[in-house]
């Protein structure tokens, strides 16, 4: 297992939980030093107790490099370069260690969210490597589609799409995962495989812009958006989502770019969604800024202000690509003596953010920005005299 993250760690703790030997590859030593330990470095329900027992059972092990294997996953990141161009240099790097290693009727499959082409790319990287095995390998594309912090669960439960590169391919990385997935198994080629990905999270990305750009033209018009939104989806055939900060995150963030940057003139819808969501966040910086002037102005002093959240969805620790995190870091850019309070009460430390507790930053903060909908958040009484700024619902009768 090429990769210990988010996906690698839960991945590799489920093969090693039915009886298969893992070995968890990471470039981060302590990474690897807590996985060997039997505890992890991320927030997910379920994945300690079963990485401690893979750990306990001598099932899964880590460490820096590979070893020879039968099967390899490779579970990096794919981020974006300047430009939003897609990044591939990862699931490179985790390819070009592995080369040395393969043999004969070895199994390779890609998990990385990849643009179109890059299994197909891979393999002729190893066949340029190792010509002696062209044809002999078996290499597939086979995307996660899970919701952290139900990963353990989705991972068994939910459906997958398996594209190698040819039909043997396909059918032995279905033979592969049958074993440890209770979801339907739908058999296509890499290249749809890897498309598919993208696809979904496009979808979902473009949902996304459309109730961000009802936020928007609700606030012009002195409309409820959150009222507005649970009207109109009486309609038996309307299912508008909810509209946030912006959107964050590994996928739905960053996935879209990858079918933009090669079919620029195409995707039009995709690459105007990414836009809005993009926009949104600086929208609400800019809300929060008028705010600070509004409340100043009124009462001829600085206000306290509480920044509410900075993880990229609810009940998570994960604060990769996250809007509220830029919205945070916005904010205090533009900050002239007011004093701030930021809260995210999934993590215990930020290297950069001084941390409050969310019922701290409410008793103090004259301003309170709520940014990502925590449960404990909406829990909160907040006294009439606050001054509240809901971009995400948690009071706002979402």
């Amino acid at each position: 297992m090429i990769g210990l993250g988010y996906i690698g760690l839960p991945t590799a703790a489920l093969i090693a939980q039915n009886g298969t030997e893992v070995h968890g590859v990471d470039v981060n030593q302590k990474v690897v030093d807590t996985i060997n330990a039997g505890k992890i470095h991320i927030v997910e329900p379920s994945l300690e107790e079963a990485v401690s027992k893979a750990v306990a059972d001598g099932l899964l092990t880590a460490s820096t490099m590979p070893v020879v294997a039968d099967i390899y996953l490779v579970v990096v990141p794919t981020p974006f370069k300047d430009k939003n161009e897609p990044d591939t240099s990862f699931v490179e790097a985790a390819t070009k260690a592995i080369i040395p290693l393969l043999k004969e009727d070895d199994l390779y499959i890609i998990e990385s969210t990849s643009p179109i082409g890059t299994t197909e790319a891979m393999m002729s990287l190893i066949y340029n490597k190792r010509p002696e095995l062209r044809g002999t390998l078996h290499i597939a594309y086979c995307p996660e589609r899970v919701l952290p912090g139900n990963v353990m669960y989705e991972l068994v439960n939910n459906d997958r799409v398996i594209g190698g590169v040819d039909a043997t391919s396909t059918n032995r990385a279905y033979d592969f995962y049958k074993k440890y997935v209770n979801g339907e198994l739908h058999k296509t080629n890499a290249r749809t495989a890897e498309m598919c990905k993208l696809v979904e999270n496009s979808s979902r990305d473009v949902q996304i812009a459309f109730a961000n750009e009802l936020s928007l033209i609700c606030d012009k018009a002195n409309i409820n958006v959150w009222e507005l939104i649970e009207l109109a989806n009486k309609h038996p055939r309307v299912n508008i989502l909810k509209p946030g900060c912006g959107v964050g995150g590994h996928c739905i963030a960053v996935d879209p770019y990858f079918i933009v940057s090669d079919y620029p003139l195409e995707s039009k819808i995709i690459g105007t969604a990414r836009e809005i969501n993009n926009y949104k966040s600086f929208w609400c910086a800019e809300k929060i800024q008028t705010a600070k002037l509004q409340f100043e102005l009124a009462h001829g002093t600085k206000p306290k202000i509480a920044i509410m959240g900075l993880a990229f969805k609810p009940n998570i620790d994960d604060l990769r690509e996250s809007p509220a995190k830029y919205i945070a870091q916005k904010v205090l850019q533009n900050a002239n003596n007011e004093e701030y309070f930021i809260v995210e009460p999934n993590i215990d430390s930020h290297n950069v953010f001084k941390l409050t507790t969310y019922k701290d930053a409410v008793h103090k903060a004259d301003i309170i920005v709520f940014l990502v909908a925590h449960d404990e958040f909406k829990e909160l009484v907040i006294s009439e005299e606050k001054i509240i700024l809901d971009f995400c619902g948690v009071h706002s009768g979402a």
